[in-house]
């Protein structure tokens, strides 16, 4: 039990077990989180991702002077990531550095799916469309009560996050080395297999952050967590965004 009088653990790095505990955030700052409000924020911070992103992809199919957008490119990587561990770390600043994680992260994600879609045309699309499809199913689904977040059920999401991080970090490692994860890199039965179920971990997930979200308003977090909040349910997306991608590339990759 957190401060709060509840535990809120997953495995989403901006959700921890403290992420709404007193000892994490300011208390005693007058108005409380909302539901409405935290649906507000996300709503500007995908936006900030939707609009960047365009922006990205239009520059990018200017024939002039291509060169000048790759320092954009090299500074959405490791600015969204320093960014995204700066309002971790500090959430009471979310509000000013969480439309700056999505607009950096929508740099990397305009030159992505632009990279993509000019050998696999429609792909950026139907990733869009699945994200927010499965966003939408999951949400109703953890609204009606379909789906339940037991502790066995938060307990396996997270287990099973860490050994797709710890997959992650072993692929990272060893492609320094020249070893490829031939199973995970390939377009092969085996290899769509393994990609689809990261992408129903990378869901599940965000069945974790609804409720996270929902007990940090229903135990009156600070006003300011709202952004916070958004913030993570973000992460989370951009990472779905990410998998579906991976999968639908390597779906098409194995067509005859």
């Amino acid at each position: 039990m957190d401060d709060f009088g509840f535990s809120a653990r997953t495995s989403n790095p901006a959700f921890s077990e403290d992420t709404f505990s007193v000892a994490s955030v300011q208390t005693g700052l007058g108005e409380v989180m909302t539901l409405h409000g935290t649906i507000q924020r996300t709503g500007i911070l995908l936006l900030c991702v939707v609009v960047s992103a365009v922006w990205m992809w239009n520059r990018l199919l200017m024939p002039h002077h291509p060169g000048a957008l790759r320092p954009f490119v090299l500074i959405s990587v490791p600015g969204g990531l320093l960014v995204g561990l700066v309002t971790i770390f500090k959430k009471s600043w979310a509000r000013f550095t969480a439309p700056l994680y999505a607009l950096l992260e929508g740099l990397f994600l305009g030159t992505l799916s632009l990279a993509l879609e000019l050998h696999f045309q429609g792909i950026a699309i139907e990733a869009v469309a699945l994200t927010f499809g499965t966003c939408l199913c999951l949400l109703l689904a953890y609204q009606s009560g379909f789906v339940c977040v037991t502790t066995r059920f938060r307990l396996g999401v997270t287990i099973a996050t860490g050994g797709i991080l710890i997959v992650y970090l072993a692929k990272m490692a060893m492609g320094v080395l020249g070893i490829r994860f031939l199973y995970h890199f390939g377009s092969g039965l085996v290899s769509i297999l393994v990609s689809l179920a990261i992408v129903a971990i990378a869901a599940l997930n965000l069945i974790l952050d609804f409720d996270c979200v929902e007990r940090g308003v229903q135990h009156g977090a600070p006003k300011y967590m709202e952004w916070y909040a958004a913030f993570g349910l973000v992460v989370t997306l951009i990472w779905l965004y990410f998998e579906v991608l991976s999968l639908l590339l390597k779906a098409r990759d194995d067509r005859p």
